[in-house]
């Protein structure tokens, strides 16, 4: 099993329990949830005082969400929500299923036991959260999102590659969004349950090239689901102004 191959839910070290964290968790947590649309303005004048801080501490906040693509900064224009857009979208799906699929063809050929057992385990968890994505796709996400995150995780975790499971997670993290917004609004129908399980058959049968295709395919429908999406939930790059 590789060192250090989680897929990070967040980009860096932001420790909640101090002030800076705790508003950057909150904030990145209603930019995910769509509290503050893509491409909308954050005004700091007004955030600090929604989320309890002063405006020093909320710029640290936003600068850490800056690093982690979720926020632009651009001068006198300040701060904004990361547009989110199809193209970007393409972008992430593509890499994401270059590296993810190489990763599971090394993780099938290096494989043991005890992975096999870790990637049964993290699909039977993921299972449950399905069922109870599938009764409340809002109040299910988070649930379903962690385990969905754990059982990629799991999948490829036999991949010995430090650089390509750190740059999977760079790629997991950025394309959230627009995973919330496929399954919370689940504009085509899919059976993701059945997804994933013919995934874990084919790679628990060392189907390397059969399993890598599925994953291809798995990765590529949720580009598909966006694509459906309608077309005013894509914002345009923001326009000029200032910030304080």
């Amino acid at each position: 099993m590789a060192d250090n191959v989680s897929l990070p839910s967040l980009a860096h070290a932001a420790t909640p329990n101090t002030l800076v964290g705790t508003a950057y968790v909150n904030l990145r947590r209603d930019i995910i949830e769509g509290k503050h649309p893509p491409g909308s303005r954050l005004r700091v004048e007004h955030l600090k005082d929604d989320y309890g801080v002063g405006a020093g501490t909320l710029r640290e906040a936003l600068a850490l969400l800056v690093s982690d693509a979720l926020v632009t900064s651009h001068g006198q224009r300040g701060f904004h929500v990361t547009p989110i857009s199809l193209h970007d979208f393409r972008d992430i799906t593509e890499n994401r299923v270059l590296l993810e699929t190489e990763a599971l063809r090394q993780s099938i050929e290096l494989g043991d036991d005890d992975w096999e057992s870790r990637v049964l385990a993290a699909f039977h968890r993921l299972g449950k959260a399905e069922q109870r994505l599938a009764g409340d796709p809002t109040a299910g996400f988070e649930e379903w999102e962690r385990r969905n995150r754990e059982f990629h995780r799991e999948l490829i975790s036999a991949c010995p590659s430090r650089w390509m499971h750190h740059f999977l997670g760079i790629l997991y993290q950025q394309a959230e969004r627009y995973r919330r917004l496929t399954i919370t609004r689940r504009p085509i129908a899919r059976d993701l349950h059945d997804e994933h399980r013919s995934i874990v058959d084919a790679t628990l049968a060392r189907d390397a090239q059969a399993a890598c295709a599925l994953l291809a395919s798995h990765i590529r429908l949720t580009y598909e689901a966006v694509a459906h999406l309608p077309p005013e939930l894509f914002s345009p790059t923001p326009q000029s102004g200032t910030d304080t």
